[in-house]
């Protein structure tokens, strides 16, 4: 059995011991000799004595094999040195029994040395420092006071706006210039690009960040390009209805029909479907009528035709037109409409009198109308209508004429509107002598 165990334990392969990565390896000489060992010794010492921090370090060699013992300012100084030695030609190996020294004085003395030499280099560098920062303020300077120049910049801009933007663009590029200037005096151009790209990192992320802001600020710039409506202009944008206040770098301001404020955000304004009720002064006002399905259409829009044409306030170019709508339920619906002048007559008011001269004139003209369209009735409307009874009798005159539809409301909207743009004049980028799109 033991025999056994022994022929096994022969058969199994030993493993070779690991050496340091940091040992010479190669193969070792037969012969020793005193000179050749000296001369190693030598060769360290001269090496470690131009190196900093390594003063109190001693070498000994002895067959090949060095000793190195003593203190450096830190543990990795100490550490550095044997792949250092094993590198010198004719050494077997290295012993390395130096440590970091505890002394505190000891380890200040590099970093006191290093300050020092750090402190009179940037003395010796500050003459040329101080000419590179005087080149990057009169560079800065000169851009400065080019864009404050009102000349050039408003004639070059289609409005205020633009050429704010011209000018903040002017400073942007002399700032990018006297850096450029400035490096290349300090001789650092090659931080340029590291500066420039960081610079670029930057600035994607803001813009990612701050995306809606810079949404808005583009569609600003377009629409004061554009200018889609001028002040006080009565638009639709996005089902809101109002006048316009003023377009700011952020939101376009109305002042809707109940005199609320309304902010909606350029970038809206851009991409929305924009009516323009006031860039054309003729604007036609809709309604319907459903008279009774028995009645003489014929009769009931030839009356309806001569009272929309005798109303004062309605253009007879454009002239007014009635037409069958739809036809049901017992009742046919006339859709009539009528054209006014928005600069001298309300479309609320002309629709409201339209609708209600209009009922009279078919009432009085025997036509009867359906029971949706009973806005205007007569006292005896509530009694149900009999065969025997007599025709209605016609409206007063006084009824009969039509009321005033001046644009009363529409005028003082107007001067809401004027008075709020004489406070903050500054603040709007419309401009009436601007081109409009």
């Amino acid at each position: 059995m033991r025999a056994l165990l022994l022929c096994l334990i022969l058969l199994i392969p030993t493993a070779p011991l690991a050496q340091d990565a940091d040992q010479p390896t190669g193969t070792i000489s037969v012969e020793e000799s005193g000179a050749q060992d000296a001369a190693i010794a030598g060769r360290i010492r001269d090496i470690l004595a131009e190196l900093e921090g390594y003063g109190k370090v001693s070498v000994t060699v002895r067959s090949g094999i060095v000793t190195l013992q003593g203190t450096t300012p830190d543990s990795d100084s100490a550490r550095r040195l044997t792949p250092l030695v094993a590198r010198v030609e004719g050494v077997v190996a290295v012993e390395n029994e130096v440590a970091g020294t505890t002394d505190v004085v000891e380890r200040l003395n590099p970093t006191l040395t290093r300050f020092q030499k750090r402190l009179s280099d940037f003395i010796t560098f500050l003459p040329i420092l101080l000419v590179a920062a005087a080149a990057f303020a009169a560079i800065v300077a000169l851009g400065v006071l080019l864009a404050r120049l009102r000349r050039p910049w408003d004639r070059l801009a289609p409005n205020a706006f633009i050429a704010d933007i011209y000018r903040q663009f002017l400073r942007l590029a002399f700032v990018v210039a006297a850096l450029v200037v400035a490096l290349d005096i300090l001789g650092a151009t090659a931080l340029l690009s590291t500066v420039l790209g960081a610079a670029g990192i930057v600035g994607l992320a803001i813009g990612f960040a701050v995306r809606d802001t810079v949404e808005n600020f583009i569609a600003s710039i377009l629409l004061s390009v554009r200018q889609p409506f001028r002040p006080n202009d009565l638009v639709e944008i996005e089902g809101d209805i109002g006048r316009v206040i003023r377009l700011t770098s952020r939101a376009t301001i109305l002042l809707s029909q109940d005199g609320n404020h309304i902010r909606i955000p350029n970038a809206t304004v851009f991409k929305a479907r924009i009516v323009n009720y006031t860039r054309n002064d003729e604007r036609r006002f809709v309604f319907d009528l459903a008279v009774a399905a028995g009645s003489d259409l014929s009769l009931a829009r030839q009356v309806a035709t001569d009272t929309l044409c005798d109303l004062p306030f309605v253009l007879t170019s454009p002239s007014p037109e009635i037409w069958v709508e739809s036809a049901g339920d017992g009742a046919v619906t006339l859709r009539l409409t009528g054209w006014i002048a928005q600069s001298r007559s309300s479309i609320q008011q002309a629709r409201g009198e339209a609708i209600r001269l209009t009922m009279l004139a078919l009432e009085s003209a025997g036509i009867a109308l359906s029971e949706p369209s009973l806005l205007v009735t007569r006292p005896e409307a509530d009694a149900p209508p009999s065969a025997t009874s007599a025709p209605p009798a016609p409206p007063a005159a006084a009824a009969m004429r039509a009321g005033d539809v001046t644009a009363t409301a529409e005028a003082e909207l107007e001067r809401i509107v004027e008075d709020e743009r004489r406070s903050l004049p500054q603040d709007d980028l419309l401009d009436r002598k601007a081109p409009n799109e």
